[in-house]
């Protein structure tokens, strides 16, 4: 799907065909319409289709008629009835008078410049655009990692109450989505560093406050998906831990069962033996007594084991 915006009257306006100054989003772009765009405007077509290789790395790249920006950004997907955070690629491609966007889906980063909730926002300073798309990025990111945080804190609570398999394994996929993050944020602080030192892009005096915002903000996530990803870690590794010792526990008392359940077992075995000279075999109350008898050691056995504190 391409769509066209165009700042209009200090407001941004959908439009029909592309002119200069305008903002061309391609989002989950057809072959057709890659090709299209890469006869029309002179784009390479790899590059196109970079920004649709989930496995695609943030990076860099400048060609003679325009330059290739490349970052992970954060998005949430439905996977048996969870919420599930990954990352995927976003394209940035700058031309003279152009800028466009590839990515697979629509994502809260784009979507609300197409809305046109972004102060200051204009298609044709496309300098300040690309910083505003790497700091709503950045805030994505925090945004994001704070409701990872308190879906841990939610299942942590869980668990205090049912120590289930099903908690261990929503920790292990929120986990998952901290490591996707950090990952995805350094390769994003190299992009930054790259367009801070080498001028990458043209910038501008009132725009570099605005990048250093960006580079603060992409470093505030990094350092909170670190924490939040050692604390997780940390709850797992306690909780496997506790799970562990409390299995421990119960094969623990089960074993002692075992062992005074035996004693009376043995002995009803050996008077089960079809042979003469048995004792009390005559006696009128002989069960009674071997019963008695048997119950009798059961009891000292446990207290002998109660008092090793074996249970």
């Amino acid at each position: 799907m391409i769509r066209i915006f165009r700042t209009i009257d200090d407001s941004i306006h959908q439009i029909n065909e592309v002119s200069e100054g305008c903002w061309v989003a391609l989002t989950a772009p057809q072959a057709t319409e890659l090709l299209e765009i890469s006869n029309q405007y002179h784009i390479d077509i790899d590059h196109l289709r970079a920004a649709l290789d989930e496995e695609e790395r943030s990076r860099i790249e400048v060609e003679d008629e325009y330059t290739l920006i490349i970052v992970d950004i954060p998005v949430t997907e439905e996977r048996k009835e969870q919420e599930y955070f990954i990352t995927i690629p976003c394209g940035i491609i700058l031309t003279e008078d152009k800028i466009f966007t590839v990515c697979l889906e629509d994502t809260p980063v784009l979507s609300v410049f197409m809305d046109g909730r972004v102060r200051n926002f204009w298609t044709y300073k496309k300098t300040r655009f690309i910083l505003q798309i790497l700091y709503r990025n950045a805030s994505m990111y925090l945004q994001y990692l704070r409701i990872i945080d308190k879906k841990s804190d939610e299942v942590e609570k869980r668990l205090h109450i049912s120590q289930q398999n099903r908690e261990l394994i929503q920790l292990l996929e929120l986990e998952k989505s901290l490591v996707y993050f950090t990952t995805s944020l350094r390769s994003n602080e190299m992009v930054l560093e790259k367009m801070l030192k080498n001028d990458v892009i043209k910038q501008y005096p009132e725009d570099e406050e605005l990048l250093e915002d960006v580079i603060i903000e992409n470093k505030q996530a990094i350092e909170m998906a670190n924490i939040y990803s050692n604390i997780l870690s940390g709850t797992m590794d306690a909780y496997a831990s506790v799970i562990s010792n409390n299995l421990n526990i119960v094969m623990k008392v089960l074993s002692v069962i075992t062992i005074v359940m035996s004693i009376p077992t043995m002995i009803a075995s050996f008077y089960g033996m079809n042979v003469a000279g048995i004792p009390f075999a005559d006696h009128p109350f002989g069960f009674w007594i071997i019963v008695g008898i048997a119950l009798v050691i059961t009891f000292i056995g446990g207290i002998a084991l109660a008092k090793k504190k074996m249970f």
